[in-house]
């Protein structure tokens, strides 16, 4: 067992301490809403198809001028409190209906700048997230005072983009890095990626599972920069667990440099031990770095000469779901594929080509997740020319219905006339009984009809907005891990602003939508 950093002290405001409420089947308490991934909440009665175009603005939260992070954090509802980080390197705790401050926590300082950068999941009395300095905290609900923090990686770039997930005392997260597109002249690369399981009340590591041996030194770049093979496999995704049989399931990433290991994989792990139970490779050769994209002079991506620069990452989390007596696990690939295994032996059950192979990015493909909520799967694609939301058949992968992005979002709103724009979905998909959830690169929230696909409610983030934090803010690209939708007691939330895309003094914006 390897140890955690000690309890440490970090700013902490407390400004209000009322005691936690929790309605666990409107709650909407992690990124995958449930052990299963479903991102679906069957619970919420109050929206429905018939209404959803009556959405209005409530409250908005603004953060500070000219913030260049990233929002990540997609927020966490627990009873009467929206628990969510921000690019400003603080946590907040605020009243999920009118956006009143309860307490927020201030990142303490790490070797580099520090913010949240996955989102966070309330369980047994604490709040749990990830940062961009690779630490996992843990933090008292009601008050938001540090229980413990853990450092998952000290490598250059380690970053936390997996949510945590909380099953029988254990707290589950994965480890990705930014290492591959760091300058060339980096000695890239030594990172690996690993998925990890620490204990719920003391933040010591249980178990650790790499994903990639350990890089050695194997010569130099083309500048003299040192390389090291093989390395990356992050675990961008979060994981899912299926509670019978007591298995993890997490995708993994592509190769930084060198060949082997478990990358662009689906892996099911004993969840006490982390031992494989099976794990499926779904791409035979994939090695990229940021270099790729511009390889010229040759030799500084690694993938070239066997054309293996494709970057086609399981970046998506798992579903998942049961068809006729069998339990299947589903999950989306940047190449643009939807695979379906049998859950107990990772045996093939169906794979669906729903968006586009785009070698060197993989973004025409599947990027975060999707929505399965237990008639159809709602799977988005991103740029894929242009990308959709298709509901999609579990047990055969037809393809049931598919709306395209629509053709006039970049022509309308805050991004017309932009050139970042595009019709393009880079965020996981949402449910409620009735309604699929998604935000597009455009700046546009929409609500589609769940059996039709038909687009009921559009809203555009990329406007002047007045945060109840006293920050005026405007929205910009949605995309990213930290902007899909969540619902729960009548209430939609949203992050807007993974990149701002459009020219704007202001910051990134988190949205809350009700009747």
């Amino acid at each position: 067992m390897l140890k955690t950093s000690a309890l440490l002290t970090a700013a902490l405001v407390v400004l209000t301490a009322s005691p936690a409420t929790a309605h666990p089947g409107s709650d909407w308490a992690g990124w995958q809403k449930d052990l299963t991934g479903s991102r679906h909440n069957a619970a919420e009665w109050r929206l429905d198809q018939h209404n959803v175009g009556k959405l209005k603005l409530k409250w908005a939260f603004a953060y500070p001028l000219g913030e260049i992070n990233h929002v990540r954090s997609q927020p966490a509802v627990v009873g009467d409190t929206i628990y969510f980080g921000g690019p400003d390197g603080k946590f907040y705790a605020r009243n999920a209906r009118t956006g009143a401050p309860k307490w927020e926590f201030t990142l303490p300082p790490a070797a580099r700048y520090a913010y949240n950068s996955d989102g966070p999941t309330v369980s047994n009395g604490k709040v749990f997230f990830g940062d961009s300095a690779g630490r996992l905290f843990a933090l008292d609900q009601r008050t938001g005072q540090q229980r413990w923090r853990a450092q998952m990686d000290d490598t250059i770039a380690s970053m936390a983009t997996s949510s945590p997930i909380v099953h029988n005392g254990l707290v589950y997260v994965g480890t990705s890095s930014g290492e591959n597109v760091l300058p060339r002249d980096h000695a890239c690369c030594t990172f690996r990626g690993h998925i990890d399981a620490y204990d719920i009340d003391t933040g010591a590591l249980v178990w650790r599972h790499y994903t990639v041996p350990e890089p050695v030194e194997v010569g130099t770049w083309p500048n003299g920069a040192k390389r090291f093979e093989p390395s990356g496999a992050g675990v961008w995704s979060s994981p899912v667990i299926d509670r019978r049989t007591g298995t993890l399931y997490v995708g993994t990433g592509q190769n930084y440099t060198g060949k082997g290991g478990q990358f662009d994989s689906l892996l099911a792990l004993d969840a006490r031990t982390g031992a494989v139970k099976w794990a499926n490779q779904v791409t035979d050769a994939d090695t990229w770095r940021g270099a790729c994209n511009d390889p010229d002079p040759e030799g500084y991506c690694p993938g070239l000469k066997d054309n293996t620069n494709l970057d086609y990452d399981i970046g998506s989390t798992p579903n998942l779901f049961e068809v006729d007596g069998r339990q299947l696990v589903g999950v989306g690939q940047k190449s643009g594929v939807y695979h379906v295994f049998d859950a107990r032996t990772g045996q093939v059950v169906w794979r669906r080509q729903l968006g586009s192979p785009w070698p060197s990015g993989g973004i025409g493909g599947i990027q975060w997740g999707a929505s399965y909520d237990g008639k159809r799967l709602y799977i988005a694609t991103y740029i894929a020319d242009p990308g959709k939301l298709l509901a999609v058949d579990p047990a055969t992968g037809a393809v049931l219905w598919e709306t395209p992005a629509p053709a006039d979002g970049c022509s309308t709103g805050g991004a017309a006339g932009q050139p970042g724009c595009a019709p393009a979905h880079g965020v996981p998909v949402s449910s409620t009984p009735g309604v699929v959830w998604l935000g597009a690169q455009d700046g546009k929230f929409r609500a589609y009809d769940a059996k039709t696909g038909k687009i009921l409610w559009t809203y555009d983030t990329v406007q002047d907005t007045q945060g109840v934090n006293g920050v005026i803010g405007r929205g910009g690209v949605i995309a990213g891990p930290g902007s899909g939708a969540v619902v729960s007691n009548g209430m939609v939330y949203v992050h807007s602003g993974h990149w701002a895309g459009y020219p704007s003094p202001y910051g990134r914006v988190l949205f809350a939508f009700g009747l």
